[in-house]
């Protein structure tokens, strides 16, 4: 499952995985999200807030959040994953090969210092 809120003024999704996502998952947020990339261009940040990656429900939810990051890569400016995951920590390392995003790993005890990172306009 997955938790998401999406902070209109500031521009910055946060996701918060609460169980192995789904593909239901996904399409949700599609339906919240593409609205306002549409509106506004695109996202500031985008916060993956876990403290350890719970994983996919099966294969097809895979796809879907593969399919979802090929989608919206080029409509976020920043992706901060906050997480106490070993999973997460290397993603920076990795996404940046495949997305333009700048991607940072905080500590999960380091909310707020990720919200003022994708806050700022560096």
């Amino acid at each position: 499952m997955l938790n998401y809120e999406l902070n209109r003024v500031e521009g910055i999704l946060i996701l918060k995985p609460a169980g192995p996502l789904e593909s239901t998952d996904f399409e949700r947020l599609v339906r919240e999200v593409d609205p306002y990339i549409c509106e506004k261009g695109k996202l500031k940040g985008l916060m993956i807030y876990v403290r350890s990656f719970p994983g996919w429900g099966n294969f097809a939810a895979f796809l879907s959040h593969m399919k979802f990051v090929k989608n919206h890569h080029q409509n976020v400016r920043k992706i901060a994953a906050v997480t106490g995951s070993g999973f997460l920590a290397i993603m920076p390392q990795v996404a940046n090969h495949f997305i333009r995003a700048e991607v940072r790993h905080l500590d999960y005890e380091d909310k707020d210092a990720a919200l003022r990172w994708l806050k700022a306009d560096e």
